[in-house]
């Protein structure tokens, strides 16, 4: 198991990211317009870094959900290798046969 902290620290920069998304998309748009005056674009950089950097996406960590584990992450499982074959020999995911020999 992952510490209990630092999983709590990546759903909080989560629930950040997800509060903060179209802030940062909108001032992402301004920044990257070459039609807006330099001025413009200067303001919404500066606002950009005002936002806290726990709401940049690039923060979040993917975890595996069942044990928290950062490394070894199946996107498409969500979970990690250790999991995912545990679960698999124990007959908890549907489709899926561990070989053994």
């Amino acid at each position: 198991m992952a510490k209990k902290s630092m999983v709590e620290r990546d759903l909080k920069r989560r629930r950040m990211a997800k509060k903060f998304e179209s802030k940062r998309n909108r001032l992402k748009e301004i920044i990257n317009d070459k039609e807006k005056p330099g001025e413009d674009r200067f303001v919404a950089a500066l606002k950009l870094a005002e936002l806290p950097r726990n709401s940049s996406t690039t923060r979040i960590r993917n975890r595996c959900l069942v044990t928290g584990r950062p490394r070894g992450y199946y996107r498409k499982l969500k979970m990690s290798r250790i999991a995912l074959r545990e679960m698999g020999s124990d007959g908890k995911i549907p489709g899926l046969v561990k070989s053994s020999w």
